[in-house]
């Protein structure tokens, strides 16, 4: 009698064909944790908020009196308060895309990697979580409006969660892009504060940018997040009860040549810059081993 010895049963894995609806859930989960992550850090959302807060109630306050007879008789805060709207998106976006470093750094980025996805998919979720987070934190920063004379009109809360679900967008591609190439959260944090706070300072978010010197208008003009500040800026006052003066000089608007740039163009160069620094993301993560 000859034993007969068991034959261990074989288990078949099939891997689906890549299809635009594995794809799309690709992006959904990445996005989903993007969402997961902030939900879950409760102080990141308090710190996030620390800096436009000391901008805008601190700095503005502080300021009101030197700045009075410039502002033709509105309040420091109020002039204040559309670029501390783009602000709070702008440091949100970076934060969250710095997650791709951090991922890089513990290992959870090469897990993705061999995902049987495109490479893209998980830039684009990426890019799409940090868009809705740095907009939720924008939401919050709409809530405070009325502290500082600004009315709540449903016409203008949705043009500037328009301005600012963009800027956020475009601010999260970037961060993608720069992170891509980082292989540390120090050196990215770094390049980031090298980039940034010069980024938020140019763009005329906290002084006005009629008068400036030609070297700074200059910069003014070529820096991006300028394209955001001044249709946001040109939004609110749009629904404030000010003198025609007052406008012309604390929101005159972006001039190229001595042509006033229309706000739907300037809206839709940031969406354009957004759009071409998350396709070099996308090349830069397709080609990284």
């Amino acid at each position: 009698m000859t034993a007969t010895t068991a034959q261990p049963e074989v288990i078949r894995v099939t891997v689906p064909p890549r299809s635009l609806r594995s794809e799309l859930r690709a992006m959904k989960i990445v996005w989903r944790r993007e969402l997961i992550r902030f939900m879950n850090d409760r102080m990141r959302i308090v710190t996030a908020l620390v800096q436009p807060l000391l901008f805008l109630f601190v700095l503005g306050s502080g300021l009101e009196r030197l700045s009075r007879a410039g502002t033709h008789g509105v309040d420091l805060k109020t002039f204040i308060y559309p670029g501390v709207l783009c602000i709070t998106v702008m440091f949100t976006a970076i934060f969250s895309a710095a997650s791709i470093v951090w991922d890089r750094e513990f290992g959870f980025l090469r897990e993705m990697m061999v995902a049987q996805v495109r490479r893209s998919s998980i830039v684009i979720g990426k890019a799409l979580g940090g868009a809705t987070v740095a907009s939720f934190q924008g939401v919050i920063m709409i809530c405070l409006a009325g502290l500082v004379h600004v009315p709540y009109s449903p016409v203008m809360i949705v043009g500037i969660l328009a301005i600012q679900a963009l800027l956020a967008f475009s601010i999260t591609s970037f961060g993608l892009m720069v992170a891509v190439r980082i292989k540390t959260m120090q050196s990215f944090m770094g390049v980031m504060q090298m980039i940034i706070m010069p980024m938020f300072f140019i763009s005329g978010a906290l002084f006005p940018v009629v008068g400036l010197p030609a070297w700074l208008a200059a910069l003014n003009r070529l820096d991006p997040l300028s394209y955001a500040v001044d249709p946001m800026r040109r939004l609110v006052f749009h629904h404030l009860d000010i003198s025609p003066a007052a406008v012309h000089a604390l929101a005159p608007g972006i001039t190229w040549w001595g042509w006033h740039v229309p706000a739907l163009l300037e809206v839709t160069v940031v969406l354009l810059l957004g759009l071409a620094m998350l396709s070099i993301a996308i090349w830069e993560f397709s080609s990284t081993e």
